[in-house]
């Protein structure tokens, strides 16, 4: 099987004046529609005609993995050949479909967080308007009745659950995480401790590091955690549904303190002299 366009097909039949004689003597010169099409090499002309003529086009599919922020869609976009990068970006800087979706001045990106991580299916003209158009509208459908009745009874808007799970998201590598690291998180927002989540300075770095530094902390941007109180300026990368879940529902616990072992299984404790303890131990 071939992805190509008409005029690669033609160069690769053992005949290309037959296809184009066919083409000119039919009339079908302007009946040809845009599209990547399906093709099976030694197929006949006439069904590959018949396919370019009636726009059959064939689709492609996409994956976005849960955790992925707007600049790794848009890398992994444009390295399908699906979009250009940077249009992606600019695009992402002020695209707001929704009420809930907020316009800070300080978030990097506006759509950050409300794409949704999934496997999509374009056809091969799709716009990298419609594609972020698509990945929105499947977050917004996702987002139930009961989910959204939850968090208004949590006092936490769309955008701050969505930035809250986006920080879970990235901090939990494991299922069984994921609800005790919201709660942690929730406890410092209400006991006025920084979140200084390590999660929020990987998104001001060009690279991710395995451990950041304490000059790392000093970073001079409201996404620091470490230096400024309360949620990042807006969610830091695209959360999958269990990690929104683990907003919506987290454990109860006294935990203030986790850390990751390299394996990224996340241990806890409640004082920091217990934390700094298993920070030896496991790193």
């Amino acid at each position: 099987m071939l992805f190509i366009n008409v005029r690669e097909f033609a160069r690769k039949r053992d005949s290309k004046f037959s296809f184009w004689w066919q083409v000119k003597t039919g009339g079908l010169q302007d009946k040809f529609k845009t599209g990547t099409y399906l093709l099976y090499p030694h197929m006949k002309t006439e069904d590959a005609l018949a396919k370019l003529i009636s726009g059959e086009t064939t689709t492609i599919k996409f994956t976005i993995p849960e955790g992925f922020g707007i600049k790794e869609i848009a890398e992994r976009l444009s390295a399908e050949g699906l979009v250009d990068e940077q249009e992606f970006l600019d695009l992402a800087k002020d695209y707001a479909p929704y009420d809930y979706v907020e316009k800070k001045a300080d978030a990097r990106y506006t759509a950050e967080g409300f794409l949704f991580p999934d496997t999509y299916e374009i056809q091969s003209d799709t716009t990298a308007k419609d594609i972020m158009k698509m990945m929105a509208r499947d977050f917004d459908e996702r987002l139930t009745p009961a989910m959204r009745k939850r968090a208004e009874k949590m006092d936490l808007s769309i955008y701050e659950l969505v930035t809250l799970a986006s920080l879970v998201e990235k901090e939990a590598r494991f299922d069984e995480d994921r609800p005790i690291i919201a709660q942690v998180f929730f406890k410092r927002l209400r006991i006025g401790m920084p979140l200084q989540s390590d999660t929020t300075l990987q998104y001001l770095m060009n690279a991710p590091k395995e451990d950041v530094s304490i000059a790392d902390t000093k970073i001079d941007s409201p996404y620091n955690t470490y230096q400024h109180y309360g949620l990042p300026p807006g969610p830091i990368a695209s959360p999958g549904m269990a990690a929104i879940e683990a907003v919506l529902y987290p454990a109860d616990t006294d935990y203030l303190y986790f850390v990751a072992d390299r394996q990224g299984h996340n241990h806890y404790s409640t004082s920091y002299a217990q934390h700094l303890a298993i920070v030896d131990e496991v790193r």
